[in-house]
């Protein structure tokens, strides 16, 4: 999953970052001034949106209201120090899906994105079931028929993904756009090598195969 944070504040910006590459293992972008986040944000295929609400050159309501204007629907969470009714009113109104009041809990922060994203794609469970195969959102634990699998931080990616598309074609491009930064090069096989562990994997010991490849076309998780 990508995530994009708009901070002003460098160092909380990067403090969040931390937390979700860590806790989550996503791939997160910074932008420190909202007219830079509202270009990123309708540019970038996101999966969340963590918006501050004081920014300069374009304050987070306007971009807010800009991005909604523009048919974007990624998931925002807004992180506010604004404790006023009206101003969670106004927020809600604009299209926000969620707010946090600073200072905040960064564990919080990291479960509210979460379920942000699980809600985005039409998954309200954080353990996300294929058949045999059960993926627990919440600590990136992989079972199948009841065995662990230990997977590297990228094979988990790269699944959890699919996992939340199943029996749709994901294309390689849509692959790399969800799973890497915005300074990510993407033109090189890595999808290929992780697709291939995961297949192995989670194949083991069992005919029934979960990650299918279409030539031409991409991989799908069924």
């Amino acid at each position: 999953m990508r995530v994009l944070i708009v901070e002003d504040e460098l160092r909380m910006a990067e403090n969040i970052a931390r937390s979700l590459r860590e806790g989550a293992s996503y791939a997160v972008d910074i932008a420190t001034d909202g007219e830079e986040g509202l270009y990123m944000a309708q540019s970038e295929p996101y999966d969340a949106v963590l918006l501050d609400l004081m920014l300069p050159r374009l304050d987070g309501l306007k971009l807010l209201k800009q991005l909604r204007h523009s048919k974007q629907h990624t998931p925002v969470l807004v992180l506010t120090a604004r404790e006023e009714k009206e101003s969670v009113v106004a927020l809600l109104n604009a299209g926000a899906d969620d707010y946090l009041t600073k200072p905040f809990d960064l564990g919080e922060l990291l479960a509210r994105t979460k379920a942000l994203i699980r809600r985005g794609k039409g998954q309200a469970s954080p353990v996300l079931t294929i058949g045999n195969l059960e993926i627990n959102t919440s600590n990136r634990a992989v079972r199948r028929a009841g065995k662990n699998i230990p997977l590297t931080a990228m094979e988990y990616r790269v699944l959890e993904y699919l996992a939340h598309r199943p029996g749709a074609i994901v294309s390689k491009a849509e692959l790399l756009e969800h799973l890497y930064d915005y300074n990510w090069e993407k033109f090189s096989n890595v999808i290929e090598v992780y697709i291939s562990g995961l297949r192995r994997k989670l194949n083991d010991d069992s005919e029934r195969q979960l990650i299918h490849t279409l030539r031409g076309q991409g991989y799908m998780l069924q």
